[in-house]
């Protein structure tokens, strides 16, 4: 982590967790989303204190993960065929909140809040494999 102010650079320890790769800031709430491959979680960290607050079991195979602020939401959409969401119940407690089935390969997506009324979208690209062709899946949030 780097501190924006003193431009300090901290490291925290993922102890029993490894390969790292996305992650989502949620700067009102203090607190780091991190994907992790081995074993797959949904790692919590708080970034005032670097305290692992939570490690979840989530999506396999994860290239990215969405924080929706308005909804409370995280979004790990895995190469497994499946989008885990995540809600936060308060900064310190989160659960499943569900597991939406996609396609084996699609794990690279973006999620852009919302762009008119009523329009939260998550866009998911499934790549070609065996007879499937490629394809970007809209998704639609729900309240």
């Amino acid at each position: 982590m780097i501190n924006r102010q003193t431009k300090q650079i901290t490291r925290w320890p993922l102890t029993g967790l490894r390969k790292n790769f996305p992650m989502a800031l949620d700067e009102a709430d203090h607190r780091l989303f991190v994907g992790i491959r081995e074993p797959a979680r949904l790692a919590v960290f708080d970034t005032t204190s670097g305290r692992m607050i939570a490690a979840l079991p989530s999506a396999e195979d994860t290239d990215d993960l969405y924080f929706d602020a308005e909804h409370k939401r995280v979004y790990v959409p895995g190469g497994e065929g499946f989008i885990y969401v995540f809600q936060m119940k308060d900064p310190d407690h989160y659960r499943l909140l569900t597991k939406i089935p996609t396609a084996l390969g699609g794990r690279t997506a973006g999620y852009f809040g919302r762009q008119k009324k009523d329009t939260h979208r998550f866009f998911l690209a499934v790549p070609y494999r065996g007879g499937q062709a490629a394809e970007m899946r809209i998704y639609t949030i729900q309240e």
